[in-house]
């Protein structure tokens, strides 16, 4: 298994680990630390997998076939349905949406858990409760 591999399966963990805690746990407010370290671990990953093969990757691979492409439609709306769910509580905190669309919108994943570590970051200085 080389470094690419190995890097999407502790991911992949890390990503089981955070949904298990959210179904048992049934946390009421967001953890801005988790966030923050799953947007920095995922950004890590798309570093070196642009490093190796560059942007232009990212558009072949969703575009060689009908599962590609059916790959791609569903990040896409995966991205809007999130961002539409997330709008209501960051204006409630007073979050510029426009400038966070223009991160999210590029971005998907990695737009979107840096907007949820600075939303639950408020929320929890608002509610005046430790950010970790």
């Amino acid at each position: 298994m080389d470094f690419l591999q190995t890097l999407f399966f502790l991911l992949l963990g890390g990503a089981t680990i955070a949904g298990a805690y959210i179904l048992i746990a049934k946390p009421e407010r967001g953890n801005p630390l988790a966030a923050a370290l799953l947007c920095a671990m995922f950004s890590a990953y798309t570093a070196v997998q642009i490093a190796q093969e560059g942007v232009v990757m990212f558009f072949t691979n969703h575009s060689q076939n009908l599962t590609g492409i059916q790959v791609w439609w569903d990040l896409a709306m995966l991205v809007v349905i999130a961002f539409f769910f997330i709008a209501p509580r960051a204006r409630a905190v007073d979050m510029n949406l426009w400038l966070w669309a223009l991160l999210v919108l590029p971005t998907a994943s990695i737009g979107l858990l840096a907007m949820c570590a600075r939303l639950f970051y408020l929320e929890r200085a608002q509610a005046g409760t430790p950010t970790a």
